[in-house]
């Protein structure tokens, strides 16, 4: 999943979150696919940002996933012989790869 502005939202993208209004009121629902119209009451009802599934919107200097899989090995390369690490390591990777995918 990922959070965006609302101005970043576009038609198609699907809610992984509730979007509530500034005075705490559910707007749309997690699982909602947005329309049009859906984010122009959006923008119009002042939120700043939704949260959507996936990784719809590439943000300049950001790491790709195959970068940050790649940084987070590195990072470990040094205490492969450390069993816990290597648990630690593998968890880190696998909310890594969930976090992209929206699971």
């Amino acid at each position: 999943m990922q959070q965006i502005l609302s101005l970043q939202a576009a038609e198609g993208m699907v809610l992984a979150k509730d979007v509530n209004t500034p005075d705490g009121r559910i707007l749309c629902g997690k699982g909602t696919t947005l329309t049009a119209s859906m984010i122009d009451r959006i923008i119009k009802m002042e939120v700043g940002y939704v949260t959507v599934e996936g990784h719809p919107v590439q943000v300049e200097g950001e790491k790709s996933l195959e970068q940050e899989l790649a940084d987070i090995e590195k990072r470990f390369s040094r205490v492969k012989h450390v069993p816990p690490l290597m648990y630690i390591k593998k968890k880190i990777m696998q909310r890594t790869v969930a976090g992209r995918k929206g699971a």
